[in-house]
């Protein structure tokens, strides 16, 4: 009976145990539910449905060239019918695209996606309480893909807090607010995935956040916002193989959205700043071998003649742990954080050099931006029309790249829709050879260009440091 008893007692705590745990539960769910519907309240008034308009170039259809020739379609219906068989014309036709943005400040300003409004003619904003107010395009920076629009009529309008990125964490939940669709004000949750994901191809400058909160067509340009309810990202592309979402988003981090967008209201436009190294990461190897305890770091294997950091007495083999104080991280980190930086400002580096650390102070300089104004006008105009532009492997932009690829010319944009777009070829990349003929600089490659002008092809031998690959594009007359 004792024992019984004993078994009862122990039974009951257990089912008590059971309860309330089971109540705790209910009770951290309602608590997660209520801090959902707290952000969707307080973020979805200021976020926008972003509707263009551009003009885009198409082909008129013509007759297949199978009958063109054919006298057997003359005899039925008269050579008149030749009239309606034309080479293809160029046409402009109307194309609309939609994506998604959040109001910054009460008087209008929108941040969004550079790919959202690139090239648009009309921009049309609809807010949450489905006024439509036109806009208009401060500026955009495709290598980063952050765009700055403002509302003609903006005032007094709803805003959303913009948090800090760099405190975010694995881990942490995130809601991504958008239109995907078309299907306005909508809001999805997730975790951030992953952090400075810089390999993913987006941008030329990515340093993305990944989460698996659900990012469909149309949310690009939206915000990704953190517990609190501040914007820690713009949601801007999806990996997947089906095109929708299969769990892995990427968003820009609003700290760089902040330093894009400071400069386009400054100038409309972003210039980014070079130190003037080569550099590399430290894996364990280089490391103990210059007699740092760990792989953390970015190690200068030399310093360019005359650059800031030359100036500012940094070494080849100095080690950078720090930079304004954060710590490096790897390289593509490191260069997006050192690009971002406006030209001429004073950046504080902490560096580990022959086992001691010290600060070094760095005044950054602007980027060389050589492109296509150092060819000849001819060559210009057929780089305008292919879409691409570059600069020599002497300047101080390719330099930065720490390139391997010792002649050619380096891509330094790439116009979207293009016809260089289309054929894959990206910014980064190193033209080596034009039409079989090996180009070493910006004067042979102008010269081997000069030369295919009556060409109606061009044929380039592309590197991008893992290979080599030809690319035929065709020259429009």
């Amino acid at each position: 009976m004792k024992k019984r008893k004993i078994f009862y007692n122990i039974s009951l705590i257990i089912f008590l145990l059971v309860i309330d745990v089971t109540a705790s539960s209910v009770e951290v769910l309602k608590e997660t539910s209520n801090a959902f519907k707290n952000i969707a309240k307080d973020a979805l008034p200021a976020v926008v449905f972003i509707d263009v308009e551009k003009m885009v170039e198409v082909e008129s259809q013509a007759a297949h060239p199978f009958f063109r020739n054919d006298p057997f379609f003359d005899q039925f219906f008269g050579r008149g019918w030749r009239q309606f068989d034309q080479e293809p014309e160029k046409k402009e036709r109307k194309q609309q695209g939609q994506g998604s943005g959040f109001i910054i400040s009460s008087d209008g300003y929108i941040l969004t996606n550079s790919h959202v409004v690139d090239g648009a003619s009309r921009i049309t904003v609809t807010l949450s309480d489905d006024r439509k107010l036109e806009a208009k395009l401060i500026g955009a920076d495709p290598k980063t893909e952050v765009a700055l629009i403002k509302l003609d009529d903006g005032d007094n309008l709803p805003i959303i807090e913009l948090g800090d990125s760099d405190k975010l964490e694995v881990g942490e939940w995130v809601l991504a607010a958008g239109n995907p669709f078309g299907l306005s004000q909508t809001v999805t949750a997730g975790i951030v995935s992953a952090l400075g994901r810089d390999s993913t191809q987006i941008a030329e400058y990515g340093n993305f956040i990944q989460t698996d909160a659900a990012i469909n067509p149309g949310n690009s340009g939206g915000p990704l916002l953190n517990i609190n309810g501040k914007v820690v990202g713009i949601n801007t592309a999806i990996m997947t193989r089906s095109g929708g979402n299969m769990g892995i988003g990427f968003a820009i981090p609003i700290n760089l959205a902040i330093s894009i967008k400071d400069q386009l209201i400054t100038s409309g436009k972003v210039s980014r700043s070079v130190l003037g190294v080569y550099i590399q990461d430290v894996n364990d190897e280089l490391a103990k071998s210059f007699g740092w305890e760990n792989s953390n770091g970015i190690l200068i294997s030399d310093v360019i003649a005359d650059s800031a950091a030359e100036e500012a007495g940094l070494q080849g083999g100095d080690i950078i742990v720090e930079f304004e104080g954060e710590p490096t991280g790897k390289l593509g980190s490191f260069r997006n954080k050192v690009a971002a930086t406006p030209p001429n400002t004073k950046v504080k580096l902490k560096i580990f050099r022959d086992e001691k650390f010290k600060s070094v102070n760095v005044t950054t300089r602007a980027m060389d931006k050589l492109a296509i104004n150092d060819v000849s006008k001819e060559v210009s105009d057929i780089l305008k029309k292919i879409g691409i532009s570059v600069t020599g492997l002497d300047s101080e932009e390719a330099k930065a790249l720490s390139l391997k690829e010792e002649d050619g010319v380096l891509i330094t944009e790439i116009e979207e829709g293009s016809t260089a777009w289309r054929a894959g070829i990206q910014p980064g990349q190193v033209i080596t050879s034009v039409n079989r003929q090996p180009v070493a600089n910006i004067e042979e490659f102008s010269q081997a260009l000069d030369d295919s002008m009556d060409n109606e092809q061009v044929l380039f031998l592309i590197s991008d440091g893992s290979g080599s690959r030809f690319v035929v594009i065709k020259l429009e007359k």
